[in-house]
């Protein structure tokens, strides 16, 4: 759980095992050097603290012995839920001690939680009762969980720290009786995320936007709150998966920080070329199993290839691959064990279909984007072969922003300068963070609906006059303009426009003449929205005088003037005959 020690620096086993035969290979060696233990610094820490009180969950046969191995160390509760495996019942209530453990039969309602903060719900004969509290242990929740139940109460892709859910394979439940007794005192983990609300597109006005960081979380740390979303940090473990799918960068990485890791991967790829190498690739790998990986195979790995040391895999996305290709990479394979959760494996494969549609627009091969999900030798010893370069390709040296989508545009400006056959537009699979909206100009009321939902200023209106203006530039697809149109006429156009003038240039989607009040001459609404509105409400009681539809046409001001010199005043116009 404390692990902030970087193990990518000088003494690192891996320098010694890469080769170094040729000039790439000693470059190679120059530019790993140049890695810091910088990049595995955190800037925060989430604090966990467990005093070693156990639950056991599990009929009784499995969960008593298990328990009876823990309680000289610990002290145990014992939830039996039934006799048979995966029963979920039981006696209601009952509660007696065994040996020093306490053992409680009853129904499991509700579990929650993480390392010292656990609470479990049960049905009892006097109703639904906290577990802790009901059974004495002299505070409302457990530190630690082991179930022993199959299927777990808890079913995620990568489990809360502090639960031990091994379900039928021995050799994982004698694991975890060995790995509890000492998750006891105080530990600490990087706080991998930072969230930044004020351009989180999740929701606007109660209407739901985006809702890519819930759908990747292979924790379920990431809940809905409204227009918003919360992240529990204490359940996030670092996957990274939110901040690659975040359209606008409101979740970034933290550990390190989009902008330093790229300061990593620029002065890497600089020092290469520096000391005589020539057509690099990064390899990223996490720091466990990936690593594992390139270490056995570090004599074989081409040495043109460097591996680049992340904490995980997940967590670098676009703006990391095309910057890196900026900085000079001729290629970016990232590799991806087999403890990184399969939610994670398909984000990063649909991010990658978004940025090889972007290369394939300007004439680069997508191949220069693999991902090796597999620890197989010849995924990582066969990727990225060299092959015949380009014209002379000069290497990006902008210094990386922290925010997400600025960085991408400069990295694909960058690339666009020297595309081999640059286009003006690319069309991007559905779903992609770029793109335009289209506007049905005979259905669009004007009524601006869209502008007071977009959380990107994609869209505004065209003050004193009845426009709708469009910037490409900002628009993040998140679809909330769509959902907020009541007419049904904007719809979504993902695609890619490299020119970097008319991406930030505004367009008007749609622009009628002003419908002027016909008492004052104030324009106040178009001339659709007027006819809209009169057809709607034709049939409507209120409005079956000539009077009552005049007052349609009037702005706010001159109306109440109009109700209050005719009918007496507010209430009188609405009084139904």
């Amino acid at each position: 759980m404390n692990d902030l020690a970087s193990t990518q620096d000088t003494g690192d086993p891996l320098d010694l095992l890469l080769s170094a035969a040729t000039a790439d290979g000693r470059a190679r060696q120059a530019a790993l050097r140049t890695i810091g233990p910088g990049l595995h610094q955190a800037a925060s820490v989430v604090t966990y603290r467990s005093a070693g009180q156990v639950l056991v969950i599990g009929n009784e046969g499995d969960a008593v012995p298990a328990a009876k191995e823990l309680k000289d160390r610990l002290r145990c509760t014992v939830l039996i839920v039934g006799d048979k495996p995966g029963s979920r019942g039981g006696q209601i209530g009952k509660l007696h001690s065994v040996d020093g453990m306490t053992l409680v039969q009853a129904k499991l309602l509700e579990l929650t939680g993480y390392l010292g903060e656990f609470r479990a719900r049960v049905a009892t004969a006097d109703g639904e009762a906290n577990l802790a509290s009901f059974s004495g242990v002299g505070q409302d929740h457990f530190d630690l969980v082991l179930d022993l139940t199959s299927p777990a109460f808890i079913r995620r892709e990568i489990l809360p720290p502090g639960y031990y859910a091994p379900g039928t394979d021995r050799e994982a439940r004698s694991r975890a009786l060995a790995e509890i007794p000492e998750m006891v005192g105080e530990f600490e983990k990087p706080k991998f995320f930072h969230y930044n609300p004020d351009i989180c597109a999740h929701g606007a006005s109660g209407l739901k936007g985006c809702t890519r960081c819930l759908e990747v979380c292979p924790t379920l740390a990431i809940t809905s709150v409204g227009d918003k979303i919360s992240v529990d940090p204490h359940l996030c473990q670092g996957g990274g998966s939110c901040a690659t799918a975040c359209p606008t960068g409101a979740i970034t990485y933290a550990y390190p920080p989009v902008r330093d890791l790229l300061d990593g991967v620029r002065t890497v790829l600089k020092t290469y070329r520096e000391a005589g190498g020539q057509h690099p690739a990064l390899l990223f790998h996490d720091r466990e199993s990936g690593k594992q990986t390139v270490v056995h195979l570090a004599s074989r790995l081409a040495e043109r290839i460097i591996p680049f040391e992340i904490e995980e895999v997940g967590a670098v996305g676009m703006d990391t691959w095309l910057a890196a290709l900026a900085y000079g990479a001729r290629g970016v394979a990232l590799l991806a064990g087999p403890a990184v959760a399969p939610s994670v494996i398909r984000e990063l494969r649909t991010q990658l279909e978004y940025a090889a549609a972007i290369l394939e627009g300007m004439g680069y091969a997508r191949e220069q984007l693999p991902l090796i999900t597999a620890a197989a030798e010849t995924g990582v010893l066969e990727v990225l072969n060299p092959r015949p370069p380009p014209a002379e390709f000069r290497a990006a040296n902008f210094s990386a922003m922290q925010e997400k989508r600025t960085t991408l545009r400069l990295a694909v400006d960058h690339l666009h300068a020297q595309a081999p056959r640059a286009r003006r537009v690319v069309p991007l699979p559905a779903g992609a963070p770029f793109g335009e909206i289209k506007v049905n100009r005979a259905t669009c009321t004007l009524c601006m609906a869209c502008v007071g939902v977009c959380p990107a200023s994609a869209l505004s209106d065209g003050a004193d006059l009845p426009q709708l203006i469009f910037r490409e530039g900002n628009c993040v697809q998140c679809g909330l303009c769509e959902t907020a149109c009541p007419e049904d006429a904007i719809t979504l156009a993902p695609r890619f426009l490299y020119d970097p003038e008319l991406r930030t240039q505004t367009r008007i989607l749609n622009e009628q003449q002003p419908f002027c009040c016909i008492v004052c001459g104030k324009p106040f609404a178009t001339q659709a929205m007027m006819d809209r509105m009169t057809e709607r409400l034709k049939g409507h009681w209120m409005f079956q005088s000539h009077e009552a539809l005049q007052r349609l046409q009037m702005c706010e001001d001159c109306r109440v003037k109009e109700m209050f010199r005719h009918t007496g005043g507010l209430t009188d116009a609405y009084r139904k005959p």
